[in-house]
């Protein structure tokens, strides 16, 4: 790294206390700040879906371009885009007055129901690591660290804050850490966020092994390590391990506990030293010890970063299935539009990683635009919401004309006693009325109130439903009358909400007319809650009768039908592993029924993570769209009528079942412990060592045009360790349009002496051609590519003998395979 400041110079004048400060966040999303030494605060941000700035859980008022979710980046195969999405998050990062940007997550697709795989890249280290160093290299070239995380076996949500993840030193070092240490080592990543869990006995954040021996010492990684938010350490654990800022502040047990800690002779000043230099060497590399302190967020929407996250979003969407129905013909005369998913656009998952877009497209609204003359019909077939969504739309208007509601923040109890004059006037576009710590400085720990008003005119007549769910007390009122009162009997049990933090939810129903408004009001008091603050009021309208029979018969009228399913962030979300590979809800009936009534159908699967598909057979064409990002229904348009290539390959195996998953069994975990009991056969590995079918295999994807892939050449007959072998394949388009093609190279021992997946991606290579276009495309293998990890002789080891390279579209498409003779050696 390079540095503007005598740093030592620096560090030397400050005293025990003020550098012990600089080991502990100031607050929720800053580190903490010397004045006299001229170090201003840092702030951080989230993350993976974009900078996010001060908007949480997709409320508050900043706006942020948010990208396709991780395991969509991870199925682009393609780093020179996820690098170009890097630094326009970089970028975007910096209009929030940032330097850190809390991403990428990199934790493996072990199981389909973990929560959290729609955030992370792949089930294959490799596909993982390269992505992640594409993000990270993207990112930190605008001057902002990233912070690759959670280092490490964080792959589930069950009991995430204590569970001990019990993985075997191969497999660690195999599959778990290398998407960290490519990352690392080929990212120049400067940050790494330690994991909630246990690795292996000790908290990662005091863990010694992981974050000094293997990423510091062995990788060579000289940035800074944090915690994730409230993670669980100790003082002298967390020093002596060389974790150096613990998130958020104040400290519990870095910052003032750790000078005392140093004054009780637990610690020595020096470790404080080393802390406070990683720290602050990153900070200088980037410039952001010359930032202005009084800068603020800016939300910039700009037409060049709505461009590649539409180019993303395409470029990660899979087609799964296709006998010729797509692209679809424009001569159309109607369309079905159905399914949950297409009258809101579902494009991100659930958690500390929402945001508010800057904008927000159905797939339904981008389908009529684009259409023009078609006649468009849409029902819904069926509904997925396990909570109720928060109330929105055209029809909630607040004083003044804004959509949403305006919000007043009040200093204490406003409703015990005189309110006074707000501290803060803002605006909530919708019943998210959340805040992630207080929502003004001033207030600091206090007790406050806030008091949210709008106007809500139904569309149709009958029994609405309001819901609310609380953290802290809260209160409804309709028309100046309490509907819901959480407030004055506010003792309501926690629910799953708000990262546990929120209540279970609870309701209200109202007899409305159609065209007849109504005056709502929530009153919301701090009392009782802890870091996250707020009310969440959802409104469900009246239930649509027959809504299955109704999208049937939609589908059997028009001349093609598009079926939009999927999850949403109530089925995977930070926080929360879901319990079925199931579409939730009726969704897999309602796609079984649409198929039969017109077989003209295409089904767009929009979620982040596999389900079951037991309905894909009968289907002529099947998308996957993941969960797309804010451009994510023009994408869709684009590639469903062929103006874009479906170029997305699957990041991870869509199994037959859930049964069939390595991980069935020994996931999500019990009596404290998850036991890795697979082992090395993670994914596509478990699949090719039990010759079990899967649904649709890794590395699979179809194109719109056609490819050959002629014999590959080899630079060499045998390997030796220290070389590098080239592996080059003809690739050339031989169909009508203008397409992309992904060259997997896979490798496996053909008599190995330890056990070993049947074949392990190795390399890989996209290529855009136009038709009758070639190209060769040189995949390099090195000691890697032939190794495994020895925890006899700790170290990577290569053992002499015959290995087969195998080339192809996917691990179960294989075109060709050479043999390579590799002789003994040590790497």
């Amino acid at each position: 790294m390079t540095q503007g400041r005598d740093l030592d110079a620096l560090i030397d004048g400050l005293s025990l206390d003020e550098k012990a400060a600089l080991t502990a966040g100031k607050d929720m999303w800053s580190t903490s700040a010397i004045e006299h030494a001229a170090l201003p605060s840092v702030r951080v941000t989230d993350g993976p879906n974009g900078a996010r700035g001060s908007s949480f859980l997709g409320s508050g008022t900043a706006t942020a371009v948010c990208i396709p979710c991780g395991s969509a980046l991870g199925a682009t195969w393609d780093p020179e885009l996820v690098q170009r999405v890097g630094e326009m998050l970089g970028e975007e990062t910096l209009t929030k007055a940032c330097r850190v940007l809390l991403a990428p997550t990199v934790n493996i697709h072990r199981s389909p129901l973990a929560g959290r795989n729609f955030e992370c890249y792949s089930e294959d280290p490799l596909l993982s690591g390269t992505i992640a160093a594409a993000f990270v290299r993207g990112v930190q070239s605008r001057g902002v660290a990233t912070t690759v995380k959670h280092f490490a076996g964080n792959d589930a949500e069950f009991e995430r804050n204590t569970i001990n993840s019990v993985i075997d030193e191969r497999t660690l070092r195999e599959i778990y850490l290398v998407p960290f240490e490519l990352a690392v080592r080929d990212g120049a990543a400067l940050g790494v966020m330690t994991a909630y869990n246990r690795c292996n006995g000790p908290y990662c954040s005091e863990h010694e092994e992981l974050v000094t021996r293997i990423l510091r010492d062995e990788w060579g990684f000289d940035g800074f390590v944090l915690t994730d938010w409230f993670a669980n350490g100790t003082t002298v654990g967390a020093a002596h391990a060389g974790t150096d800022l613990e998130m958020p502040g104040p400290g519990r047990f870095f910052g003032p506990a750790l000078a005392d800690a140093v004054r009780a002779g637990e610690v020595d000043e020096g470790v404080v030293d080393a802390q406070v230099r990683r720290l602050l060497t990153v900070f200088d590399h980037i410039g952001a010890l010359d930032d202005d302190p009084a800068a603020t967020e800016r939300s910039i929407d700009r037409p060049e970063h709505r461009a590649i996250a539409r180019e993303a979003a395409s470029g990660a969407m899979v087609l799964l299935q296709n006998d010729g129905l797509l692209p679809l013909a424009r001569t159309i005369d109607s369309l079905a539009v159905i399914g949950p998913n297409a009258a809101r656009a579902q494009i991100m998952g659930g958690g500390s990683a929402g945001l508010r877009p800057h904008h927000r497209t159905a797939p339904l609204d981008a389908l009529r635009a684009r259409l023009g003359g078609v006649d468009v019909r849409f029902e819904a077939g069926c509904d997925i919401a396990q909570s109720t969504p928060p109330i929105g739309g055209p029809s909630l208007v607040a004083p003044g004309r804004q959509p949403g509601f305006a919000v007043e923040v009040f200093s204490g109890d406003a409703f015990t006693g005189e309110a006074g004059e707000p501290l803060l006037t803002t605006h909530r576009e919708d019943g998210r009325l959340i805040f992630f710590g207080p929502p003004t400085p001033e207030i600091g720990d206090e007790l406050f109130s806030v008091r949210a008003t709008s106007r809500f005119t139904p569309d149709e007549s009958g029994e609405h439903t309001f819901t609310l769910v609380q953290a802290g007390r809260a209160r409804v009122l309709i028309d100046g009358v309490v509907a819901i009162d959480g407030m004055t009997d506010p003792a309501l049990p926690r629910g799953d909400e708000l990262f546990g933090l929120g209540s279970i939810e609870v309701s209200a129903t109202r007899e409305l007319s159609a065209g007849t408004t109504i005056d709502l009001v929530v009153e919301y008091s701090s009392r009782d809650a802890i870091g996250i603050y707020g009310a969440k009021l959802g409104w469900r309208p009246p239930a649509v009768p027959d809504e299955m029979e109704r999208a049937v018969a939609a589908a059997a009228a028009a001349d093609a039908a598009v079926v939009i399913v999927g999850t949403n962030d109530d089925w995977e979300r930070e926080g929360v592993d879901r319990d079925s590979m199931d579409l939730p809800g009726r969704q897999d009936e309602l796609v079984t029924r649409v198929l039969a009534a017109n077989p003209n159908t295409v089904v767009v699967v929009n979620t982040g993570a596999p389900v079951t598909m037991a309905w894909a057979p009968d289907a002529r064409a099947v998308l996957q769209i993941w969960f797309g990002g804010q451009e994510m229904a023009e994408a869709l348009v684009d590639v469903l009528f062929g103006d874009a290539e479906p170029a997305g390959r699957l990041s991870t195996t869509f199994p037959i079942r859930l049964e069939h998953n390595p991980s069935f069994g020994n996931f999500p975990g019990e009596h404290g412990e998850v036991r890795y009991g697979e082992g090395l056969l993670v994914g596509y590995r478990w699949y090719d060592a039990r010759h079990l079918p899967t649904r649709f295999p890794f590395g699979h994807g179809l194109s719109y045009s056609s490819f050959t892939i002629k014999p590959p050449r080899r630079s060499a007959e045998s390997f030796v360790p220290g070389d590098t072998l080239r592996v080059e394949v003809l690739v050339t388009n031989v169909g009508s349009c203008r397409g992309a093609e992904v060259v997997q190279c896979y490798v496996s021992s053909d008599a190995p002496r330890v056990t070993r997946p049947p074949q392990e991606l190795k390399a890989f290579e996209k290529v855009w051609l136009d038709p009758g276009e070639s190209t060769t495309v040189s995949l390099a293998l090195d000691d890697r590519s032939f190794a495994y990890w020895d925890p006899e002789q700790p170290g990577w080891r290569i053992d002499d003998g015959a290995y087969t390279v195998r080339v192809g579209r996917s691990s179960a498409d294989i075109s060709h395979v050479v043999p390579v003779q590799v002789h003994r050696g040590h790497p």
